[in-house]
């Protein structure tokens, strides 16, 4: 559950705004799903990196629909073609640079009939999935493939993963790490949300309630893990340094919890590796895709709304009963 002062999406309001016209290099595109992340969350709250709104915004990074017109010069796309968006609007692929990142108060948001993208800030959907699973990956799935498959120690077959949580990254993670044939150990404080994991194929469970030394049960258990999908913060990451294996890697992706920066010793002893995540490019979304494809995986969606209902989908999402993720769609 988010703290209160998260609460500052119920701001939110529907407005009549004229059709846009994609200029040259732009794709318009006609949106039918989308999906909230926590990001979201702290955009609304003047908490995310860009501070507080200055005026009215367009939220959301996370849509999939269809090309409805293209700008001169596009090359990659035809109309008709379902597409999702990129988190960023130009790092297609390379080295992590700084770039403009849709849905955060500044640049251009995904909760629209229709939009206006860079042709860079546009994917093709896996062929597989519906335009409400598709909505599922710009951020989390993107997030979760970059933290596992990318870096100096892409998942190996037979590595063992601890996700934190049941929400959009850490079950997308557990999906792409069974696809790569990796043991999956997952937490939550919900039992009842445990025994979800495990349907989803997670080999292990810890309620991180009763087993607050939850890292060190790790280190005594398994022997460690090879990789760890951390979305909690500084809150979580002293057991994250304790769970990880002889040159394991953690991927710092999350800001769930806060407290003060842990001992990093066990990280030394480990000769273990903290890489900051952040999404990832459209070359990650599109390998992601191709990924899902190959291996029948599908985002598992945990409730659905209307596109008018946004601000229920907002409070579920928010709320201790989300799992997975959160859909706002045209019914």
């Amino acid at each position: 559950m988010l703290p209160a002062e998260s609460d500052s999406y119920q701001k939110l309001h529907l407005k009549d705004l004229p059709q846009p016209e994609p200029g040259p290099g732009e794709v318009l595109i006609r949106l039918k799903a989308w999906s909230i992340n926590y990001r979201d969350f702290a955009v609304a709250s003047g908490n995310y990196f860009g501070g507080k709104l200055k005026e009215a915004a367009i939220p959301l990074s996370d849509g999939a629909g269809e090309v409805a017109a293209l700008g001169e010069g596009v090359t990659r796309f035809a109309e008709g073609d379902r597409v999702q968006s990129a988190f960023f609007t130009d790092w297609d692929d390379g080295l992590p640079r700084s770039s403009p990142a849709l849905g955060d108060g500044h640049g251009p948001g995904m909760l629209a009939e229709y939009v206006v993208l860079p042709e860079t800030a546009v994917v093709p959907m896996a062929e597989s999935l519906s335009f409400a699973e598709a909505a599922c990956l710009p951020c989390a799935g993107v997030t979760a493939w970059n933290c596992l498959l990318e870096g100096n120690r892409p998942l190996q077959p037979g590595d063992k993963v601890l996700v934190l949580g049941t929400g959009g990254v850490s079950i997308l993670a557990l999906q792409i790490a069974r696809a790569a044939g990796a043991t999956v150990i997952a937490t939550s404080s919900s039992d009842a949300k445990l025994e979800k994991v495990k349907a989803l194929g997670a080999h292990h469970t810890i309620n991180y309630k009763s087993t607050p030394e939850w890292g060190s049960y790790v280190q005594q258990e398994f022997g460690g893990v090879d990789k760890i999908v951390e979305v909690g913060g500084t809150g979580t990451l002293g057991q994250s340094f304790q769970a990880l294996g002889m040159n394991g890697e953690i991927g710092l992706i999350g800001v769930l919890t806060h407290g003060d920066p842990p001992d990093p010793h066990a990280l030394m002893m480990s000769a273990g590796t903290l890489r900051g995540i952040f999404v990832g490019s459209g070359a990650m979304a599109r390998k992601l895709n191709a990924t899902i494809d190959a291996n029948a995986i599908t985002p598992v969606i945990g409730k659905r709304f209307a596109f008018d209902d946004a601000i229920a989908a907002y409070d579920h999402a928010a709320g201790a009963h989300s799992f997975a993720k959160t859909i706002i769609e045209f019914s």
